[in-house]
């Protein structure tokens, strides 16, 4: 049986199945890294990364080959707000996000786009993609256990170094489909290397049943809780411009004009006020299979729509998401060296790339604002709401960036 795929390449029904595996390993690693980081169920973040996946194409009309995974950019503001006020607020942060996507969907769809570059301009969203990675480092060093004296003698720190090097050695020098997964590639690497190490328990594994639901968890709201998850939206719906534009290049399809931004964002926004609701971590369009589109030359929805339903069926194996669960930290805390990193440095490409005069003082005050007060964990309550970290850093970037003169131009 062939399938003919949305750019007109005829494929196997069994060929259909691989590229839809292809797309569901490429976000997997990812995916469940940030469940991980955060303290939510594994198992519920493929069920709503799914689930979200199919909202998106229904709200797109089926037109964007894009699947939704977990955001990496809400990682600490959910640690912050879990901390503080318990994981269910952090949930109803994520629902109102989705919500401000709408908003920012609905603006979009009346007045069009130029209005994003005054908000957000590259000063202020690569300054605060560099403090959304710096403001991780804390975590991943200690996750690592490179901190307190580590050494060598201690099985954590020696499955945390091999974790940290095969990662860096995937993103370096693997080619092919393989460049676009180091990140699942370091988690499996590392999880073998720690069952050498006897660091593995397999305990919860084998009390977990084959079939089952996923942990939900449903949503509590705070004013204080939401004022530190939903600052980060702005970097993210900034994210998003740039994930559909790179795949409209890739495709040679305008899918800002069809089926319009406002519907992806519409569908991103949904999608992750769905994924809040039922316990999982915000949605975000996945460059990882943005490759994977690029490396087989295959744009299709229905494929991204095959990974997205093998997702969903995945996240009803209690087994599985048992077995992500025993990863231990020193994994994790290898590959989020690098991952962070990486975010920190996409960061200073995006100031680098977008010719920021750090001469101009303008500039040179809003960055050095926003890095301190994200990277310093700067709290500030008004009434009783509270505003801290990055959120507190995002938003005093965007009023910075509102209010500062320009200089003259002579």
């Amino acid at each position: 049986m062939n399938v003919k795929v949305e750019n007109q390449v005829q494929i196997g029904a069994v060929q259909h199945l691989a590229l839809g595996f292809q797309h569901l390993f490429a976000m997997f690693g990812a995916t469940v890294l940030v469940p991980l980081l955060t303290g939510l169920d594994p198992a519920v973040a493929l069920f709503t990364s799914g689930t979200g996946t199919l909202i998106f194409q229904l709200i797109t009309k089926g037109q964007v080959p894009a699947y939704l995974g977990s955001s990496f950019a809400f990682i600490a503001p959910i640690i912050a707000a879990s901390s503080q006020f318990g994981l269910p607020y952090a949930l109803g942060g994520g629902v109102v996000v989705g919500l401000v996507y709408a908003l920012v969907a609905l603006i979009v769809s009346r007045v069009g786009t130029n209005w994003v570059d005054r908000v957000l301009p590259p000063v202020v969203i690569g300054s605060v993609i560099v403090v959304i990675g710096m403001g991780l480092a804390g975590t991943a060093v200690g996750m690592a256990g490179f901190v307190d004296g580590g050494s060598l003698a201690n099985p954590d720190v020696r499955v945390a170094l091999f974790t940290l090097l095969v990662t860096v050695a995937g993103t370096m020098f693997f080619k092919g489909f393989l460049a676009v997964i180091p990140v699942l590639i370091g988690i499996v690497a590392g999880y073998l290397f720690a069952l050498t190490q006897g660091i593995v328990d397999f305990a919860t594994v084998r009390e977990a049943a084959w079939i089952g639901l996923p942990q939900f968890v449903a949503p509590k709201f705070n004013w204080s809780a939401i004022a530190l998850i939903v600052p980060v939206a702005l970097v993210s719906i900034t994210e998003h411009l740039g994930d559909v534009l790179v795949i409209s290049k890739v495709t040679k399809n305008d899918y800002y004009r069809k089926p319009g931004l406002h519907r992806t964002l519409l569908g991103d926004g949904i999608a992750t006020t769905w994924a809040s609701l039922w316990g999982g971590p915000p949605n975000t369009t996945y460059g990882e299979n943005v490759g994977v589109l690029a490396i087989t030359g295959i744009y299709s929805v229905s494929v991204v729509r095959t990974a997205a339903i093998l997702a969903v069926a995945l996240s009803f194996v209690p087994k599985m998401g048992a077995l992500v669960s025993t990863i231990p930290n020193p994994v994790m805390g290898g590959v989020s060296i690098v991952l962070f990193g990486i975010i920190a440095a996409s960061g200073l490409r995006t100031l680098v790339e977008s010719g920021i005069d750090y001469g101009d003082k303008r500039n040179l005050v809003i960055s050095s604002v926003v890095l301190v007060l994200g990277i310093g964990g700067a709290q500030l309550s008004v009434g009783g709401l509270s505003l801290q970290g990055m959120g507190l850093a995002a938003l005093a970037g965007v009023l910075l960036n509102l209010v500062l003169p320009y200089k003259d131009k002579k």
